[in-house]
């Protein structure tokens, strides 16, 4: 096959795969009109911790934590000065407490040190954050400053690839073949969608026969014994 074959090749199966894209994405808007984070947050500060807490934990659990800690650490340069055993107590309950402690702290300093406080706008400074990758950065990108983000969890990871949308088990791979499917201002909604259906039937153990988009989904075909 030519070069210039290969290449319309590809543009048509990209254009194929975006168009089972939008009508899966048509489909389970209808499961998740109000798809949204979930984690409780006023400010990009507030977000950005809760995401950073969020890691091997669940929103719920979160969002309890947070409106103590945010009364005695209402800010970074509060937090930068953090005592860590009392920090500790605070976000026990989170899992993984003593790592989440020292990134907090850690990333606090350096809000104080490099950005006056603030928090970056910006995927290269917010993933220059100690405690902060690819994930955390679009979720404070997508829901606190409204840019293009696509935050890529297990859940996106595990739903996309079970729908045929991606292939790889790797996030930012993911992210970049997920990007290509929707439209910039898209992204953190659709993220957001996928998570939804997720957690509540596209899980380890599926439950597909509940599910919307079965019929038209790589993983159930490939599964199902109707």
């Amino acid at each position: 096959m030519t070069t210039t074959a290969l290449r319309v090749t590809g543009l048509h199966n990209i254009h194929t795969t975006q168009r089972f894209a939008r009508q899966t994405l048509v489909a389970l808007e209808q499961d998740y009109p109000g798809a949204s984070t979930e984690l409780n947050f006023r400010s990009p500060y507030q977000l950005l911790v809760a995401t950073i807490l969020s890691a091997q934990s669940t929103d719920k659990c979160v969002n309890r934590v947070t409106p103590e800690l945010f009364r005695q650490f209402p800010n970074a340069d509060a937090l930068s000065r953090a005592n860590t055993s009392k920090l500790q107590a605070l976000i026990r309950s989170t899992g993984c407490f003593r790592v989440k402690a020292r990134s907090l702290i850690q990333m606090a300093n350096r809000l104080v040190e490099h950005h006056r406080g603030e928090v970056p706008a910006s995927m290269k400074y917010l993933t220059a954050l100690p405690g902060v990758g690819r994930k955390t950065a679009n979720v404070v990108l997508g829901h606190a400053f409204n840019s293009p983000g696509f935050p890529v969890d297990r859940h996106v990871l595990r739903v996309s690839n079970r729908l045929g949308l991606v292939q790889t088990s790797n996030p930012t791979h993911a992210e970049s073949d997920l990007t290509k499917l929707f439209s910039e201002p898209e992204w953190t909604h659709v993220s957001d969608v996928l998570i939804q259906h997720g957690r509540k039937i596209c899980k380890p153990r599926p439950n597909c026969n509940v599910c919307s988009v079965r019929r038209q989904c790589k993983y159930h075909l490939q599964h199902s014994v109707d």
